[in-house]
């Protein structure tokens, strides 16, 4: 059986990943594509954990720790989840992957080549694409949410995004305009994920 195809969608906090990553499984599903959706944090124990005493704390633990533990999650992740669906030939979106953790904890100064390492471990996505969103869109969408993580305040979001276009410019991330009506965004994916579909 043919191995199938791991996809991530990237991008800020409230960037419209989830939107956008769930609406690109139910279309490739209406075009006969066995795909599914998955996202970190895991649902596995570790980005539970991650999500309730990571993500809601007023101020962030060690970056490394932080770093260790996101990691450890998607290590968890692909063993449990990825690889079994790839396995099966089946298309996995994954709504954050990777370099979600190279955006994150490297805007907060950890050393980018250590995050590699403690990522290696982890299949290289098929595709990886960008939302890109301004600052501050997402801050005011960031406004309406009651609770806030530790990662969300503008001095973060800046800096997460120079990572972001840093990955783009090196040609690791596909770039999105995610700043246009949901639908348009959705038709653009689904373009670059059908043209990677006829050449893998």
């Amino acid at each position: 059986m043919k191995r199938g195809l791991l996809i991530c969608i990237e991008g800020l906090d409230k960037s419209g990943k989830t939107t956008q990553s769930r609406l690109l499984v139910e279309s490739l599903r209406n075009k006969g594509f066995d795909a599914v959706y998955t996202t970190e944090p895991s649902n596995g124990e570790i980005g539970r954990f991650i999500r309730r005493y990571i993500l809601q704390r007023r101020e962030r633990v060690s970056i490394s720790v932080e770093a260790l533990l996101f990691a450890a999650d998607r290590i968890d992740h692909v063993e449990r989840e990825i690889k079994p669906l790839l396995n099966d030939g089946k298309i996995v979106v994954s709504d954050r992957y990777v370099y979600s953790s190279l955006a994150y904890q490297g805007a907060a100064g950890l050393d980018v080549e250590w995050i590699k390492e403690i990522n290696k471990m982890v299949p290289r996505p098929d595709l990886a694409i960008y939302l890109e969103v301004p600052i501050e869109v997402i801050m005011e969408r960031l406004k309406k949410k009651r609770v806030r993580s530790v990662m969300e305040s503008l001095e973060v979001q800046e800096k997460v995004r120079d990572v972001y276009m840093n990955l783009v410019k090196e040609g690791k991330l596909i770039m999105v305009d995610g700043n246009r009506p949901i639908m348009e965004v959705s038709q653009d994916i689904q373009k670059i994920v059908i043209e990677k579909l006829k050449n893998p």
